[in-house]
């Protein structure tokens, strides 16, 4: 683990750790007791962090079953095993598609981060020795084409326009080609941000990706940025943009905006789809790979 990065992802989750690590250290100076109340007052902490019922409730019933099987003594004992069982709830063994050969199509909400995160992966990659192309498929807002041509620009990269007002799947379209042309080993698609409630919008974005899905050499995955901040509506939106396009991998921007971090789990857990990268603030070097031990720790504790 990276030192200087776990310290950026504990600070980032601050927020998040401190209202979780107050409503804990409420249950630890309550006394030692595992009674019932205990069990409640922590599933109540729990959900109050965004992780959802579902998985809160899991989580809870396995603590128990572990207090009981390994005679665990007290609240104190009970709650080191928490990160243990936070970091269970993601799913092992992910494959990190954005380190292959892929094309991605970016989705997501209006204002979730797309665009940065695009530049981000872009930069990331090229510093890491790999080809990228950028295809700039939201032609709707003139900031986004001229923010991806900064990012292009800083990461040394081509990147596919058209102009403004043109049909979206003709940028994918004409990228997939270049693509194939240069042999790109990351094609990264950013589209313009929808209301996940726009059946016209989404039904659009499904085009632009039978269009990737099609054209492209390599495998074509769709890949969803949402923004931690929006917590469990944000849940409800990557259901959406799931039934709709059947998300491959999820980027969680804007951890360090808010309280409710625990909204990772509830997207392992509720969604079942894997998270590949997290941001906990505004620098190139804050989107990271997201390691689930690396996350629960830092979550529950500074050290």
């Amino acid at each position: 683990m990276s030192q200087p990065w776990y310290r950026r992802l504990s600070d980032g989750l601050s927020k998040s750790r401190d209202r979780l690590e107050g409503q804990l250290n409420v249950l630890l100076r309550r006394g030692p007791d595992l009674d019932a109340a205990f069990w409640s007052d922590l599933e109540d902490a729990l959900i109050g962090a965004d992780m959802g019922v579902v998985a809160v409730t899991e989580i809870v019933e396995r603590l128990r079953d572990s207090a009981a099987r390994k005679a665990l003594p007290d609240a104190q004992s009970v709650l080191a095993h928490l990160a243990e069982e936070l970091a269970s709830e993601f799913p092992p063994d992910v494959i990190d598609f954005l380190t292959e050969n892929v094309t991605v199509l970016v989705v997501g909400v209006n204002g979730a981060g797309k665009t940065t995160t695009v530049g981000k992966l872009a930069k990331q990659t090229v510093d890491e020795g790999r080809s990228v192309l950028l295809g700039s498929a939201d032609t709707y807002r003139a900031a986004a084409v001229e923010q991806l041509d900064v990012w292009a620009e800083r990461a040394k990269v081509p990147v596919v326009k058209r102009e403004r007002g043109a049909d979206p799947a003709s940028v994918a379209f004409d990228a997939m080609k270049l693509a194939a042309e240069t042999g790109a080993e990351l094609t990264l698609v950013d589209t313009a941000g929808r209301l996940h409630t726009s059946k016209d919008l989404m039904l659009e974005l499904q085009k632009i990706a039978r269009v990737a899905e099609r054209e492209s050499a390599v495998p074509a995955k769709i890949l969803l940025v949402m923004d931690a901040t929006t917590g469990q509506n944000g849940l409800a939106q990557a259901r959406e943009f799931d039934a709709a396009l059947s998300v491959d991998g999820i980027v969680l921007t804007k951890l360090d905006g808010t309280a409710k971090g625990g909204i990772a789990v509830a997207i392992a857990r509720e969604l079942g789809i894997p998270i590949l990268r997290i941001g906990v603030g505004e620098s190139i070097d804050d989107l990271r790979p997201f390691v689930a031990e690396e996350f629960a720790r830092a979550l529950l504790s500074e050290v």
